[in-house]
């Protein structure tokens, strides 16, 4: 790749990144490739269990099953598209991903994520409407209006893809090609590029900031409506069957939610690209592989179905 006058890299030739990944040795690097399979592995065994489960048995055909099927579809397709390349590169001399490769990568990597936090957000409204509206759930949760909605949060997540990915790579990249990350995202790429940022930086944390924030704020009023339901029950039993069902989603949301918040909006983020990486492990490993355990510790029915798939492999 030839190289300016300047010694920085011509926008003409660049064809290819390099992931420069973690800092670190070799052992470093077979103890980061290690945490990484165990979390990858844990993520795909995890979601595809629980995309078997819901779809096998009759009794979680239910909205609040399926909304759960495509968030553990979500998270399976969100982890794969980080971690076999994070993967191969902790052994790899050259750690080089192609210009097309990474616009890709970020393309897919902010649909899913963006998708996800809409996702978590109809499934807060259709808890909502399960427990303050019961008579009006069969109508307003039906399969049709169900499955509109998973659509729609995929349409919302693309259209915010296509803008993500085209303002960043309409930029010239030619200070270098070396991105301080271990996968393709908007933040590091801003930092290779040779042109004005600004209105880029501006774009990625009003639109960022718009989702996390918008989404929250919705997911609260939700759940502050299903408390003051909640309370008003007479049944203990009731109460506490609703709590937990309520509970994991809570958990889930304030795992993906919180860490949004701490990327959109902690000081010089930028800059800080060691802690940006040690917090995109957990949002795009951690989180996916606990989210399985999350809806299936803390449910019952989902608790039950396992057991049924279990046993009947036992008995295979």
């Amino acid at each position: 790749m030839p190289p300016h006058r300047n010694g920085s890299l011509s926008v003409a030739s660049l064809q290819e990144f390099v992931l420069e990944g973690f800092e670190g040795g070799l052992e470093t690097q077979a103890l980061l490739f290690a945490v990484f399979l165990a979390l990858y592995l844990g993520t795909v065994l995890g979601n595809l269990t629980m995309i078997v489960v819901l779809t096998q048995d009759a009794r979680l055909h239910s909205p609040m099953y399926f909304f759960l099927k495509n968030l553990s579809f979500l998270d399976l397709c969100y982890s794969s598209v980080i971690a076999p390349n994070a993967l191969a590169n902790f052994f790899s001399s050259s750690k080089v991903i192609t210009f097309e490769g990474c616009a890709t990568q970020l393309f897919f990597f902010s649909l899913l994520g963006t998708t996800e936090a809409f996702l978590l957000n109809v499934m807060a409204y259709d808890r909502f409407m399960a427990i303050c509206s019961p008579l009006h759930y069969p109508i307003t949760m039906c399969p049709s209006a169900c499955t509109r909605l998973v659509l729609g949060n995929f349409c919302a997540g693309c259209l915010n893809s296509i803008v993500q990915t085209a303002s960043t790579f309409s930029l010239p990249f030619c200070s270098s090609n070396h991105i301080d990350h271990f996968f393709c995202d908007v933040t590091p790429l801003l930092r290779l590029a040779c042109a004005s940022t600004a209105i880029n930086e501006l774009l990625l944390f009003g639109l960022c900031g718009l989702i996390v924030v918008g989404t929250t704020l919705l997911v609260l009023v939700s759940y502050g409506y299903i408390t003051v339901t909640i309370l008003r029950m007479q049944s203990g039993a009731g109460r506490h069957k609703v709590f937990s069902t309520c509970g994991s989603h809570m958990m889930a949301v304030s795992l993906f939610y919180g860490t949004g918040f701490v990327m959109s909006a902690q000081p010089g983020a930028v800059e800080s690209m060691e802690q940006g990486k040690v917090v995109s492990v957990f949002y795009t490993l951690v989180i996916p592989m606990l989210n399985p355990l999350i809806y299936s510790l803390r449910n019952k029915d989902v608790k039950e179905a396992l057991w049924k798939l279990s046993q009947k492999h036992t008995a295979l």
